[in-house]
Protein backbone atom coordinates (compact mmCIF):
# COMPACT_ATOMS: atom_id res chain seq x y z
CA UNK A 1 0.00 0.00 0.00
CA UNK A 2 1.05 3.69 -0.72
CA UNK A 3 0.18 6.24 1.56
CA UNK A 4 1.39 9.83 0.65
CA UNK A 5 2.52 11.94 3.56
CA UNK A 6 -0.10 14.74 2.28
CA UNK A 7 -2.86 14.63 -0.92
CA UNK A 8 -5.35 17.57 -1.70
CA UNK A 9 -7.62 14.67 -3.78
CA UNK A 10 -10.05 13.72 -1.03
CA UNK A 11 -10.61 17.37 -0.38
CA UNK A 12 -10.61 18.36 -4.00
CA UNK A 13 -13.04 16.16 -4.99
CA UNK A 14 -15.70 17.19 -2.15
CA UNK A 15 -14.87 21.00 -3.05
CA UNK A 16 -14.57 20.80 -6.91
CA UNK A 17 -18.33 22.29 -7.73
CA UNK A 18 -17.62 25.43 -5.44
CA UNK A 19 -14.13 25.89 -6.34
CA UNK A 20 -15.31 25.98 -10.32
CA UNK A 21 -17.30 28.11 -8.93
CA UNK A 22 -15.23 30.57 -7.49
CA UNK A 23 -13.44 30.67 -9.96
CA UNK A 24 -16.08 31.28 -12.75
CA UNK A 25 -17.57 34.19 -10.28
CA UNK A 26 -14.11 35.87 -10.17
CA UNK A 27 -12.82 35.25 -13.79
CA UNK A 28 -16.54 36.57 -14.84
CA UNK A 29 -16.68 39.71 -12.93
CA UNK A 30 -12.85 40.38 -14.30
CA UNK A 31 -11.87 42.11 -11.05
CA UNK A 32 -8.35 40.64 -9.43
CA UNK A 33 -7.20 42.41 -6.97
CA UNK A 34 -8.90 44.41 -3.88
CA UNK A 35 -12.46 43.32 -4.39
CA UNK A 36 -15.60 42.20 -3.36
CA UNK A 37 -14.17 38.23 -2.87
CA UNK A 38 -11.01 40.09 -0.47
CA UNK A 39 -13.91 41.82 1.14
CA UNK A 40 -15.78 38.94 2.08
CA UNK A 41 -13.43 36.59 2.64
CA UNK A 42 -11.76 39.11 5.68
CA UNK A 43 -14.68 39.50 6.92
CA UNK A 44 -15.73 35.73 7.62
CA UNK A 45 -12.67 34.65 8.63
CA UNK A 46 -11.65 37.49 11.13
CA UNK A 47 -15.01 35.95 12.60
CA UNK A 48 -13.55 32.63 12.29
CA UNK A 49 -10.64 33.71 14.27
CA UNK A 50 -12.94 35.91 16.87
CA UNK A 51 -11.46 38.78 15.81
CA UNK A 52 -12.79 42.21 14.61
CA UNK A 53 -10.32 42.10 11.51
CA UNK A 54 -8.53 40.87 8.93
CA UNK A 55 -6.54 42.13 5.88
CA UNK A 56 -5.27 39.91 3.36
CA UNK A 57 -1.92 39.83 2.21
CA UNK A 58 0.45 37.69 0.04
CA UNK A 59 2.31 35.05 1.98
CA UNK A 60 2.53 34.11 5.95
CA UNK A 61 5.87 36.11 6.26
CA UNK A 62 4.61 39.09 4.81
CA UNK A 63 1.51 38.22 7.50
CA UNK A 64 3.90 38.72 10.69
CA UNK A 65 6.46 41.36 8.55
CA UNK A 66 3.66 43.45 8.21
CA UNK A 67 2.23 43.03 11.47
CA UNK A 68 5.69 43.94 12.93
CA UNK A 69 6.29 46.89 10.83
CA UNK A 70 3.10 48.00 12.06
CA UNK A 71 3.59 48.21 15.16
CA UNK A 72 6.87 49.55 14.93
CA UNK A 73 9.52 46.97 15.76
CA UNK A 74 12.45 48.07 13.52
CA UNK A 75 16.41 48.51 13.45
CA UNK A 76 17.73 47.65 17.22
CA UNK A 77 14.87 46.15 18.34
CA UNK A 78 14.62 42.78 19.12
CA UNK A 79 11.77 39.91 18.98
CA UNK A 80 11.44 37.10 20.99
CA UNK A 81 11.22 33.83 18.97
CA UNK A 82 11.29 29.82 19.50
CA UNK A 83 14.11 28.16 18.45
CA UNK A 84 12.38 25.34 16.98
CA UNK A 85 10.15 26.28 13.91
CA UNK A 86 10.34 27.25 10.36
CA UNK A 87 12.80 29.88 9.28
CA UNK A 88 9.68 32.26 8.10
CA UNK A 89 8.45 33.03 12.01
CA UNK A 90 12.83 34.50 12.10
CA UNK A 91 13.19 36.37 8.54
CA UNK A 92 9.76 38.32 9.52
CA UNK A 93 11.94 39.53 12.03
CA UNK A 94 14.98 40.18 9.95
CA UNK A 95 12.80 41.82 7.15
CA UNK A 96 12.21 44.97 9.50
CA UNK A 97 15.27 45.08 10.58
CA UNK A 98 15.48 43.88 14.26
CA UNK A 99 17.37 40.85 15.33
CA UNK A 100 15.22 37.21 15.91
CA UNK A 101 16.36 36.13 20.15
CA UNK A 102 16.05 32.56 19.91
CA UNK A 103 14.53 30.71 23.33
CA UNK A 104 13.79 27.35 23.82
CA UNK A 105 10.82 24.85 23.40
CA UNK A 106 9.29 22.45 25.81
CA UNK A 107 10.16 19.48 24.66
CA UNK A 108 6.87 18.38 25.30
CA UNK A 109 4.85 20.03 23.29
CA UNK A 110 7.80 21.62 20.81
CA UNK A 111 6.36 24.53 21.14
CA UNK A 112 8.42 28.17 22.83
CA UNK A 113 8.60 27.21 27.01
CA UNK A 114 7.21 30.49 28.63
CA UNK A 115 9.95 30.00 31.42
CA UNK A 116 12.51 30.55 29.20
CA UNK A 117 11.40 33.86 28.05
CA UNK A 118 12.32 36.07 31.04
CA UNK A 119 15.95 35.05 30.90
CA UNK A 120 16.18 36.50 27.32
CA UNK A 121 14.09 39.63 27.42
CA UNK A 122 17.32 42.63 27.34
CA UNK A 123 15.83 46.56 26.64
CA UNK A 124 15.92 46.42 23.31
CA UNK A 125 13.02 43.61 23.16
CA UNK A 126 9.95 45.07 21.61
CA UNK A 127 7.87 41.75 20.74
CA UNK A 128 7.23 38.51 21.67
CA UNK A 129 6.61 36.30 18.82
CA UNK A 130 4.77 32.73 19.56
CA UNK A 131 4.39 29.96 16.87
CA UNK A 132 1.42 27.45 17.19
CA UNK A 133 3.38 24.85 16.16
CA UNK A 134 2.33 21.88 13.78
CA UNK A 135 -1.12 23.48 14.77
CA UNK A 136 -1.03 22.39 18.68
CA UNK A 137 -1.55 26.14 20.73
CA UNK A 138 1.25 27.60 22.91
CA UNK A 139 0.85 28.11 26.43
CA UNK A 140 -0.29 31.44 26.19
CA UNK A 141 -1.65 32.35 29.71
CA UNK A 142 1.84 32.82 30.84
CA UNK A 143 3.50 34.66 27.54
CA UNK A 144 0.58 37.15 27.73
CA UNK A 145 1.77 37.69 31.51
CA UNK A 146 5.30 38.24 30.86
CA UNK A 147 4.43 40.86 27.77
CA UNK A 148 2.76 42.80 30.35
CA UNK A 149 5.09 43.03 32.95
CA UNK A 150 7.50 44.06 30.19
CA UNK A 151 5.24 46.18 28.17
CA UNK A 152 6.02 43.78 25.22
CA UNK A 153 4.09 42.95 21.94
CA UNK A 154 2.85 39.85 21.24
CA UNK A 155 2.49 38.57 17.58
CA UNK A 156 0.98 35.26 16.93
CA UNK A 157 2.10 32.89 14.27
CA UNK A 158 -0.52 30.60 13.51
CA UNK A 159 0.53 29.58 10.12
CA UNK A 160 -0.25 26.27 11.06
CA UNK A 161 -3.12 26.19 13.57
CA UNK A 162 -6.04 27.47 11.81
CA UNK A 163 -8.78 26.79 14.02
CA UNK A 164 -6.83 25.29 17.15
CA UNK A 165 -7.71 26.58 20.29
CA UNK A 166 -6.17 27.56 23.64
CA UNK A 167 -9.04 27.17 26.87
CA UNK A 168 -11.36 27.41 24.55
CA UNK A 169 -10.19 30.35 22.67
CA UNK A 170 -9.05 30.13 18.53
CA UNK A 171 -5.69 31.06 18.49
CA UNK A 172 -4.94 34.47 16.59
CA UNK A 173 -6.82 36.43 19.03
CA UNK A 174 -4.84 36.81 21.95
CA UNK A 175 -2.05 38.82 20.86
CA UNK A 176 -2.01 42.40 19.31
CA UNK A 177 -2.13 41.30 16.15
CA UNK A 178 -1.62 37.39 14.63
CA UNK A 179 -0.03 36.22 11.08
CA UNK A 180 -1.30 33.10 9.32
CA UNK A 181 0.09 31.24 6.19
CA UNK A 182 -2.55 30.17 3.03
CA UNK A 183 0.15 27.80 1.67
CA UNK A 184 -1.74 25.39 -0.39
CA UNK A 185 -0.50 22.47 2.38
CA UNK A 186 -2.23 24.00 5.33
CA UNK A 187 -4.93 23.09 6.87
CA UNK A 188 -7.26 26.31 5.40
CA UNK A 189 -5.25 26.40 2.23
CA UNK A 190 -4.99 28.45 -1.11
CA UNK A 191 -4.60 27.33 -4.91
CA UNK A 192 -1.13 29.45 -4.74
CA UNK A 193 0.56 31.53 -1.84
CA UNK A 194 -2.11 33.36 0.21
CA UNK A 195 -1.74 35.30 3.74
CA UNK A 196 -3.62 36.99 6.63
CA UNK A 197 -2.58 39.27 9.45
CA UNK A 198 -5.84 39.34 12.16
CA UNK A 199 -5.87 42.04 15.08
CA UNK A 200 -8.57 43.37 17.50
CA UNK A 201 -7.01 46.89 16.60
CA UNK A 202 -8.23 48.73 13.96
CA UNK A 203 -5.29 51.15 13.70
CA UNK A 204 -3.05 48.52 13.39
CA UNK A 205 -5.72 46.76 10.82
CA UNK A 206 -5.76 50.02 8.73
CA UNK A 207 -1.53 50.15 9.06
CA UNK A 208 -0.94 46.59 8.00
CA UNK A 209 -3.61 47.40 4.97
CA UNK A 210 -1.46 50.34 4.12
CA UNK A 211 2.24 48.68 4.57
CA UNK A 212 0.95 45.55 2.18
CA UNK A 213 -0.26 48.35 -0.67
CA UNK A 214 2.78 50.73 -1.49
CA UNK A 215 2.23 52.31 1.88
CA UNK A 216 -0.90 53.74 0.19
CA UNK A 217 -4.07 54.98 2.44
CA UNK A 218 -5.54 55.92 -1.08
CA UNK A 219 -4.77 55.61 -4.80
CA UNK A 220 -1.41 57.32 -5.60
CA UNK A 221 -1.05 58.46 -1.86
CA UNK A 222 1.85 56.99 0.17
CA UNK A 223 2.30 57.58 3.80
CA UNK A 224 4.77 54.69 4.53
CA UNK A 225 7.25 52.77 2.61
CA UNK A 226 5.41 50.05 1.98
CA UNK A 227 5.16 46.45 0.37
CA UNK A 228 3.06 45.12 -2.87
CA UNK A 229 1.42 42.25 -0.53
CA UNK A 230 -2.27 42.11 -0.97
CA UNK A 231 -4.27 38.46 -1.15
CA UNK A 232 -5.69 38.48 -4.85
CA UNK A 233 -9.28 37.95 -5.72
CA UNK A 234 -9.04 34.77 -7.20
CA UNK A 235 -7.49 33.18 -4.11
CA UNK A 236 -9.17 35.10 -1.87
CA UNK A 237 -12.36 33.38 -3.66
CA UNK A 238 -10.85 29.88 -3.43
CA UNK A 239 -10.47 30.55 0.62
CA UNK A 240 -13.99 31.57 0.91
CA UNK A 241 -15.25 28.06 -0.44
CA UNK A 242 -12.85 26.67 1.75
CA UNK A 243 -13.59 28.35 5.12
CA UNK A 244 -17.68 26.87 5.73
CA UNK A 245 -15.50 23.10 5.76
CA UNK A 246 -12.68 23.57 7.89
CA UNK A 247 -14.00 22.96 11.48
CA UNK A 248 -15.34 19.55 10.22
CA UNK A 249 -11.68 18.72 8.18
CA UNK A 250 -9.93 19.74 11.16
CA UNK A 251 -12.31 17.38 13.44
CA UNK A 252 -11.20 14.34 10.76
CA UNK A 253 -7.70 15.55 11.62
CA UNK A 254 -8.51 15.14 15.24
CA UNK A 255 -9.78 11.82 14.71
CA UNK A 256 -6.83 10.59 12.90
CA UNK A 257 -4.40 11.82 15.18
CA UNK A 258 -6.44 10.16 18.34
CA UNK A 259 -6.02 6.55 16.14
CA UNK A 260 -2.03 7.64 15.80
CA UNK A 261 -1.96 8.57 19.89
CA UNK A 262 -4.50 5.07 20.99
CA UNK A 263 -2.97 2.90 18.06
CA UNK A 264 1.31 3.51 17.95
CA UNK A 265 2.86 1.33 20.92
CA UNK A 266 6.50 1.19 19.31
CA UNK A 267 8.55 1.89 22.94
CA UNK A 268 10.85 3.28 20.16
CA UNK A 269 8.32 6.02 19.43
CA UNK A 270 8.06 9.15 21.60
CA UNK A 271 4.30 10.34 20.74
CA UNK A 272 3.29 14.12 20.74
CA UNK A 273 2.11 15.50 23.92
CA UNK A 274 -1.09 17.23 24.33
CA UNK A 275 -2.04 19.75 27.16
CA UNK A 276 -5.09 19.84 29.06
CA UNK A 277 -5.31 23.53 27.71
CA UNK A 278 -4.93 22.84 23.94
CA UNK A 279 -7.02 21.50 20.86
CA UNK A 280 -4.78 20.99 18.00
CA UNK A 281 -5.55 20.83 14.50
CA UNK A 282 -2.57 18.66 13.51
CA UNK A 283 -1.46 20.40 10.50
CA UNK A 284 1.59 18.14 11.46
CA UNK A 285 1.62 14.84 13.62
CA UNK A 286 5.53 14.88 14.60
CA UNK A 287 7.00 11.98 16.48
CA UNK A 288 10.08 11.64 17.37
CA UNK A 289 12.77 8.75 17.71
CA UNK A 290 16.99 8.47 18.16
CA UNK A 291 16.79 6.43 14.74
CA UNK A 292 14.61 9.11 12.65
CA UNK A 293 16.84 7.83 9.47
CA UNK A 294 16.11 4.49 9.93
CA UNK A 295 12.58 4.75 10.76
CA UNK A 296 11.77 7.27 7.76
CA UNK A 297 14.17 4.84 5.42
CA UNK A 298 12.13 1.82 6.72
CA UNK A 299 8.33 3.21 6.18
CA UNK A 300 9.61 4.31 2.56
CA UNK A 301 10.36 0.93 1.56
CA UNK A 302 7.11 0.16 2.74
CA UNK A 303 5.36 2.70 0.52
CA UNK A 304 4.84 5.49 3.60
CA UNK A 305 6.15 8.94 2.72
CA UNK A 306 7.65 10.64 5.60
CA UNK A 307 8.84 14.10 6.62
CA UNK A 308 11.21 15.97 8.66
CA UNK A 309 10.20 19.46 10.16
CA UNK A 310 12.87 20.81 10.55
CA UNK A 311 16.19 18.95 10.00
CA UNK A 312 18.63 21.92 10.20
CA UNK A 313 17.82 24.58 13.44
CA UNK A 314 17.73 27.93 12.17
CA UNK A 315 20.67 29.19 14.55
CA UNK A 316 22.50 26.40 12.26
CA UNK A 317 21.57 27.81 8.72
CA UNK A 318 23.96 29.71 7.04
CA UNK A 319 21.92 32.38 6.37
CA UNK A 320 22.11 33.27 10.32
CA UNK A 321 25.39 32.93 10.96
CA UNK A 322 26.10 36.84 11.60
CA UNK A 323 24.55 35.80 15.18
CA UNK A 324 26.92 34.06 16.11
CA UNK A 325 25.30 31.14 17.89
CA UNK A 326 27.29 27.94 17.81
CA UNK A 327 26.06 24.09 17.69
CA UNK A 328 24.84 23.30 21.00
CA UNK A 329 23.96 26.58 22.31
CA UNK A 330 20.18 25.87 22.06
CA UNK A 331 20.20 22.08 22.53
CA UNK A 332 16.92 21.14 22.69
CA UNK A 333 15.94 22.80 19.48
CA UNK A 334 18.97 20.69 17.89
CA UNK A 335 17.58 17.73 19.53
CA UNK A 336 14.38 18.14 18.00
CA UNK A 337 15.81 18.68 14.76
CA UNK A 338 17.60 15.97 14.61
CA UNK A 339 14.93 13.20 15.98
CA UNK A 340 11.41 14.82 14.43
CA UNK A 341 9.23 12.54 11.73
CA UNK A 342 5.87 13.47 10.61
CA UNK A 343 3.81 10.97 9.79
CA UNK A 344 1.15 11.40 6.87
CA UNK A 345 -1.16 13.58 8.10
CA UNK A 346 -4.22 14.70 5.69
CA UNK A 347 -7.84 15.32 4.85
CA UNK A 348 -9.63 12.13 3.87
CA UNK A 349 -7.14 9.54 4.82
CA UNK A 350 -8.53 5.98 4.66
CA UNK A 351 -9.06 3.72 7.75
CA UNK A 352 -6.89 0.82 5.98
CA UNK A 353 -4.57 3.80 5.84
CA UNK A 354 -4.30 5.11 8.71
CA UNK A 355 -4.10 1.25 10.16
CA UNK A 356 -1.45 0.82 7.67
CA UNK A 357 0.66 3.43 9.04
CA UNK A 358 -0.09 2.62 12.93
CA UNK A 359 1.24 -1.52 12.14
CA UNK A 360 4.20 -0.59 10.45
CA UNK A 361 5.35 2.09 13.13
CA UNK A 362 4.63 -0.80 15.58
CA UNK A 363 6.60 -3.13 12.92
CA UNK A 364 9.63 -0.69 12.85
Amino acid sequence: MNVPFVSFKPMEKELDTDIRAAFERVYTASWYIEGKEDEAFEKEFAAYCGTKYCVGCGNGLDALMLALKALGVGAGDEVIVPSNTYIATALAVTYVGATPVFVEPDIRTYNIDPEKIEEKITKKTKAIMPVHLYGQPCDMEPIMAIAKKYDLYIVEDCAQAHGATYNGKVIGSFGDAAGFSFYPGKNLGALGDAGATVTNNKEIADKVRALGNYGSDYKYHHIYQGNNSRLDEMQAAFLAAKLPHLSRMNEERRRVARCYLEGIKNPEIILPFVPDYAVPVWHIFAVRTKRRDELASFLADKGISTNKHYPIPMHMQECYKELNIPQGALPIAEEISATELSLPMFYGMTDEQIQYVIDSVNEF
